[in-house]
């Protein structure tokens, strides 16, 4: 059975990571070192113990669908990156760095009155602030680096989008706050 099954849509099982099909209520439920996470699913699935697999097949929960054989494919191909994601994130911690370049661009980290706050310092008249998540950690180094730890890769991004829409970065001088492997193509300036 398992040489028939297409590789396309089979995902493999870390050993750390127990998986939990509840067919009934067509929900997956994933539980690792670090966390829980549960998942709907609209495709029936098979999850193959003696090799450690979960396989979503062409098979419809519930008829809402519109039977298109393209929309099909494509949902079930959003259902395997889905089910990766989730495994993931119950594995291992994920991070996010973002780096302030500019002169006198700077961030710290304060605690007032129990809440965990940024103080960004990004050349304007005012400071800026932003309150910290609770199920995330930020960590600042050097006051021009920030790593964003987290155990939800959906939050982890967009809290690293809000913090860059601060001071997104210009492209004349390159100043701004940018994602670790992010470059900025320059653009040239007026000539006299």
């Amino acid at each position: 059975m398992i040489k028939k099954l297409s590789k396309k849509y089979h995902v493999k099982i870390p050993k750390d990571v127990k998986v939990i099909y509840i067919e009934k209520k067509n929900v997956i439920v994933f539980k690792g070192p670090l966390k829980t996470k549960a998942l709907k699913i609209d495709f029936k699935l098979y999850v193959i113990n003696d090799y450690n697999l979960i396989y979503v097949t062409k098979i419809l929960n519930n008829r809402s669908f519109i039977d298109k054989k393209k929309k099909l494919t494509s949902i079930r191909g959003t259902t395997i990156s889905q089910i990766k994601q989730l495994i993931l994130e119950v594995s291992v911690t994920l991070t996010k760095k973002l780096k302030l370049i500019g002169v006198g661009y700077k961030v710290f980290p304060l605690n007032i009155l129990k809440r965990n706050l940024l103080q960004f310092k990004l050349g304007f008249s005012h400071f800026i602030y932003y309150k910290i998540p609770k199920d995330l950690k930020i960590v600042s180094h050097k006051s021009a680096s920030l790593y964003i730890f987290g155990h939800s890769y959906y939050i982890i991004n967009q809290v690293a989008a809000n913090l860059r829409k601060y001071k997104t970065p210009e492209p004349y001088k390159g100043k701004g706050i940018l994602y670790e492997n992010e470059n900025i193509i320059l653009k040239q300036g007026k000539k006299i």
